[in-house]
């Protein structure tokens, strides 16, 4: 190297001189780093206080972190005065993952399902009628979402309400082949879900998912939103009972 260059190296340096840092200094950046990877939540200056002591250097620590992030994956940021990792803004798009988060039903909802699925077609007055309950608005809704249920038709009865029943995804979600697969009267008691005395006249019927229309149904010939905003504005606003919602 030549006696110019390590002049011209000395002149930079003087110019730009490198931060000496203490002991504790490089401590407590460490600190800091460490608690702000394993905090789930955004930290204040509070946060960091209870460990560095009211005398750390936090704002230097937190400025030079924030320089030594800048070019990485994850950046310091703070927001609303307090501070966190956040994935750097020109990488954000390449980390979207797009999931479905699966869902739980209700009770009430699952109730409802296990009759729809045992006797369809059956309209939402009937389906109250087996539950004791009145069914809530939301609850076929929520099973029409799934795509477990469908309208099948309307009912020849006075108002002619929908008849609902259960759909393809329905058998697929719950691993049966054809919906006489379902379980019977004794495959239910033996799963414990009849633990008291059943009247003499008790049974479960046989369940069927046939396309065809029953001879006291009618088809769908009107816009589905019709009949759902029919089926809605028919429907009770408060169940009998509290009911869990989905």
């Amino acid at each position: 190297m030549t006696a110019q260059a390590m002049v011209s190296m000395e002149t930079e340096e003087d110019e730009y001189p490198l931060p000496q840092r203490n002991a504790r200094f490089l401590r407590d950046k460490r600190i800091v780093e460490a608690l702000l990877f394993a905090s789930p939540k955004p930290l204040s200056d509070e946060d960091f206080a209870f460990h560095l002591g009211a005398d750390g250097a936090l704002a230097e620590i937190l400025a030079e972190l924030a320089a030594d992030y800048a070019p990485r994956g994850v950046n310091l940021r703070r927001t609303a005065g307090k501070w966190a990792f956040r994935t750097a803004e020109d990488l954000g798009h390449l980390l979207i993952r797009e999931r479905e988060e699966p869902r739980r039903l209700s009770r009430a909802a699952l109730e409802t399902l296990a009759i729809i699925a045992y006797h369809q077609p059956v309209t939402r007055a009937e389906i109250e009628d087996i539950r004791g309950v009145a069914t809530s608005k939301g609850t076929i809704d929520v099973l029409l979402e799934t795509n477990w249920i469908k309208l099948r038709g309307r009912r020849k009865a006075p108002g002619r309400p929908v008849t609902y029943g259960t759909t393809e995804a329905f058998l697929d979600q719950f691993g049966l082949q054809a919906i006489g697969e379902l379980p019977g009267l004794s495959e239910l008691k033996g799963a414990g879900f009849f633990d008291g005395r059943l009247p003499a006249d008790f049974d479960v019927p046989e369940p069927s998912d046939s396309p065809e229309l029953r001879p006291d149904e009618d088809p769908l010939d009107e816009d589905l939103f019709v009949l759902l905003a029919e089926e809605r504005a028919s429907a009770t606003e408060e169940a009998l009972e509290p009911e869990p919602q989905f």
